[in-house]
C-alpha cells in the first residue's frame, strides 16, 4: 500500500509548537481522514507538522506518486479558514474595508481575475481541468461572482472562492481546515458531493480539520483524534463515531449562571422601546443591489435569528446597524430610538452594543494579550489604546472564566487556536453587558462541547432585563431556544 504520508515519532523542532509527546501518522492512498478534537487540542500543530510548515525530528517521508510535482508544496495544500484573503492585501485589512468603496481602485482584484490566474499558474489547459473549473463555477454559483471585488466577498463566499482556487491547482493532499464553517445548508450539501465525487475521480486525498464532529462526511475513511496535545491512534469513521462521547446538554455551571443574572446593570442604558428601525432601506455596490427597501424593526427584549443564503446581505445589514457602513448615514434608519446621522458619533452607538462576526475575527491579527483583546471591547476599538482600570480588567476575568478561557489571560491572541481566538472574541463582546448584541456566527469553528456552552451563555444573557439579541447562523440547530423572531435574506 502507498504511504503518502509517514511520519514516525515526529517532534516540532520549533518548542511553541510542540505537541506532548512524539507523533506516528500514515496516509494512504485509499484513505480519507478527518482530524477532530476540542479547541486548542493541538490539531492545527499536527497538520503543520504534516504540511512541512516547520522542521519535525524524527522521521517525515512523502510519496506523491503519480504526481510529478517535485516540492510538498505543490503537492500539499493546505486551506485554513481563518477568514483571511490571503497575500500581502490581507497586512492592511482594517474591519470597515468590505463595506467602503474607496478602498477599491484599478489595483483590487476581482473573483475572475484571480481565479484566472490561478488556473493559468498551476498547469496546461487541459479537458480535465477545464471540466472540473466548470463543474466548480457551476456548484458555487461563481458565475455571478467573477466581476466581483474580492474586498466586497462575504466569508461564505471566500470560502467557495478558496476551495475553488485550491482546486484549480490540482494538489495530491488537499486539507481543509472546518470547510464547511460560513456556508448556507445547501452548499454545505453541494460541498459535501463535491469531495465525494473528486475524491473518486482524481487521484486525490483529503483530510478534513473539524472542530464540529458531527459533521464527518460520508466518504472520510478514518479519523484521528487530538486530545490534550495527544495524537491518538488512527480508526475507522465507523468506529470512531460508534465510540463518539454523547455531547453534553448543558455545559454552563449553575453558579456561572447566577453570576451574569446578577451583574450589576448600568446607570448609562439606553431604555427605547424600538432598539432598530429601518425603512425603505437599500444598499448598492454598483450594479449590484445587495439590500432593496427592506423595512425592519426590532423591539427592545427581541431574539432574532437572521438567516439566508451566501451573498444574501446578511453581514451588510448588520453593519448598517453597528455603523460600520458608509452608506449607513444616506439610509432611513434610528437606532435606540435615534435617527441615523442625528448628530451621535459612531461611538455613542458602539458603547451600547456587543459584535463579534467573520469580519472582526480577520481584522484582529494583533499579537496582545487574550485579556487586553477582551479589554478592547470595552473601548470598542481593534487593538487597546487606553489603559483599563483594575474594575475593567476584573469584568475582562469575570467573562473569560465564563467562556472556560481560565489561564489563558496572558497567552497573545495569535498563538491561541482559532476556537480559542473565537471564545475571546465573544468575551469581549460581552464584557460590557452590552443592550444589543449582535452574533454574527457567533459558534464559528467551536467544538461541540463549546458549542453548547456558547449556546448557555446566550440563553442565560438574554434572560437579563433590557437585552435585544441580532444572531446569524446557518445551522437551525445553532440557534438558541430564546429566538422568539426570524428574518430570512433573498439573494437579489
Amino acid at each position: 500500500m502507498q504511504r503518502i504520508i509517514k511520519l514516525k515519532q515526529g517532534v516540532s523542532r520549533m518548542p511553541q509548537c510542540r505537541l506532548a509527546e512524539p507523533v506516528d501518522f500514515e496516509l494512504c492512498d485509499s484513505e480519507h481522514i478527518a482530524i477532530v478534537g476540542l479547541n486548542g487540542s493541538g490539531k492545527s500543530m499536527l497538520v503543520d507538522m504534516l504540511v512541512g510548515r516547520y522542521p519535525v525530528m524524527g522521521s517525515i517521508e512523502y510519496d506523491f506518486k503519480p504526481s510529478l510535482k517535485p516540492m510538498v508544496s505543490d503537492n500539499i495544500k493546505y486551506v485554513t479558514f481563518c477568514d483571511s484573503y490571503g497575500g500581502d492585501n490581507d497586512r492592511t485589512y482594517f474591519l470597515q474595508q468590505r463595506w467602503n468603496q474607496m478602498e477599491i481602485d484599478e489595483t483590487t482584484p476581482t473573483v475572475g481575475a484571480l481565479l484566472d490566474e490561478a488556473y493559468c499558474q498551476w498547469g496546461e489547459d487541459t479537458v480535465e481541468r477545464r471540466k472540473l473549473r466548470d463543474h466548480l463555477y457551476e456548484l458555487f454559483h461563481l458565475d455571478v461572482l467573477l466581476d466581483k471585488f474580492i474586498i466586497l466577498l462575504s466569508s461564505g463566499e471566500l470560502r467557495k472562492f478558496q476551495i475553488t482556487k485550491i482546486l484549480l491547482s490540482m494538489p495530491r493532499v488537499l486539507v481543509l481546515d472546518n470547510p464547511f464553517i460560513g456556508l448556507d445548508a445547501d452548499t454545505r450539501d453541494q460541498l459535501r458531493d463535491l469531495l465525494c465525487t473528486v475524491t473518486s475521480e482524481m487521484t486525490l486525498q483529503v483530510m478534513l480539520v473539524l472542530s464540529k464532529s458531527d459533521d464527518i462526511p460520508l466518504f472520510i475513511t478514518h479519523v484521528v483524534e487530538v486530545s490534550e496535545l495527544k495524537v491518538l491512534p488512527k480508526v475507522s469513521r465507523e468506529s470512531y463515531l460508534r465510540d463518539r462521547k454523547p455531547f453534553p446538554t448543558k455545559v454552563l455551571s449553575d453558579e456561572k449562571v447566577k453570576a451574569i443574572l446578577s451583574l450589576p446593570y448600568d446607570n448609562n442604558e439606553y431604555h427605547a422601546e424600538e432598539v432598530v428601525s429601518m425603512r425603505k432601506v437599500s444598499i448598492r455596490y454598483g450594479s449590484r443591489t445587495i439590500l432593496k427597501e427592506l423595512d425592519w424593526r426590532v423591539m427592545n427584549g427581541e431574539r432574532w435569528a437572521l438567516s439566508g443564503q451566501n451573498g444574501a446581505g446578511k453581514s451588510t445589514l448588520l453593519s448598517l446597524v453597528c455603523a460600520d457602513n458608509p452608506q449607513s448615514y444616506a439610509c432611513d434608519i434610528s437606532l435606540f430610538g435615534i435617527p441615523r446621522g442625528s448628530g451621535e458619533s459612531i461611538w455613542d452607538i458602539k458603547k451600547h452594543i456587543g459584535y463579534v462576526s467573520p469580519e472582526l475575527h480577520r481584522a484582529y491579527r494583533r499579537d496582545m494579550p487574550a485579556i487586553r483583546i477582551v479589554a478592547s471591547g470595552l473601548k470598542d476599538s481593534v487593538g487597546l489604546y487606553v489603559k483599563p482600570s483594575e474594575g475593567d480588567y476584573d469584568k475582562c476575568r469575570f467573562w473569560m472564566r465564563v467562556f472556560g478561557l481560565d489561564g489563558l489571560e496572558e497567552r497573545t491572541f495569535l498563538k491561541l487556536s482559532s476556537g480559542e481566538q473565537r471564545l475571546v472574541l465573544l468575551a469581549r463582546a460581552f464584557v460590557k453587558d452590552p443592550e444589543l448584541l449582535i452574533l454574527d456566527e457567533p459558534l464559528h469553528g467551536l467544538d461541540n462541547v463549546n458549542r453548547r456552552l456558547v449556546k448557555d451563555v446566550i440563553e442565560t444573557f438574554c434572560q437579563r432585563k433590557n437585552k435585544t439579541m441580532i444572531l446569524v447562523t446557518h445551522y437551525q440547530e445553532e440557534l438558541p431556544n430564546c429566538i422568539d423572531h426570524h428574518l430570512f435574506l433573498k439573494r437579489n
